[in-house]
Formats: structure tokens, sequence, C-alpha cells
């Protein structure tokens, strides 16, 4: 399936994106880690790769304003929300089990680097469901 405009548009949006995000990151790593930058300016440095990553939502939630075709609109919805699922509830379980000294502390980052994989995890479920209601599709019209 062709990709739609609002689609091209996103996955342009998010490749120059994911470039930046690259480029402000191994900044970031290679100013703090050697100390090259202090003071307020060293916050505003290791906020910018998150800005990058905050975009990335920004992204998501520009396409769906976007894509004009309903049931494009609809798979990329149940797939965020299948993500956010994912995320939400390994984030309170991982949180309740921190709490309890059960797990080591992870660092905040991580919940979205979760979050994608929950994206993928809802693409492919994605696929399986409409994949399913084809066949029912086609039993119900004998072939």
């Amino acid at each position: 399936m062709p990709f739609s405009p609002a689609q091209r548009r996103y996955n342009r949006r998010v490749l120059i994106l994911s470039l930046v995000y690259t480029a402000l990151l191994f900044a970031a790593v290679y100013l703090l880690s050697r100390h090259l930058v202090a003071g307020p300016l060293a916050y505003v440095v290791g906020i910018l790769p998150a800005l990058a990553v905050c975009g990335f939502f920004w992204m998501m939630a520009v396409y769906l304003v976007e894509e004009s075709d309903e049931y494009l609109r609809m798979l990329q919805v149940r797939q965020l929300l299948f993500a956010t699922g994912i995320a939400l509830s390994a984030a309170t379980i991982w949180g309740f089990l921190e709490g309890f000294e059960l797990l080591p502390h992870l660092v905040g980052y991580v919940w979205p680097i979760v979050w994608i994989a929950g994206l993928a995890i809802g693409g492919v479920l994605n696929r399986l469901i409409e994949r399913g209601r084809m066949l029912i599709g086609r039993r119900q019209a004998g072939l």
C-alpha cells in the first residue's frame, strides 16, 4: 500500500528530527562528559536531545491532524494506544517494584524508549488484526 501524502510528510519530518536528535545527543554527551559546559548552559545542553524526542510525539499529533484518510488515522490511533498502554503499564509495574526495592532505579528516558518499542508492537498487532478481518471477510464471501 503506497504512503499517503500525510505519511510521506510525517516520515520526512521524523527522519530530519532523528538526524537532529542524533547530532544533539552526541554533542550533549561530548560536552557534558568532558565538563566543557557548566551552570545554566549545561542544563540547556542536557535538555536539547530531550526536546528532539518530544518533537517525535508532536510529529505524531501533526500526522493525525493532517491525515485525511479515516482508516489510516484509525490505524495510527490504535497503534498509539497500544504503545501508550504498554509503556504506561510497564512504567507502573516497574515503579511499584522499584518502590518496594525489588528492582533497581531506571532513568526516566527509558519510558519513551519503551513507548517507541510499543509502537512497533502496535504496528504488528494492527497488521494481525487487519489480516484476521480480511480472512473473516473472505470466509463470509465464500472465497
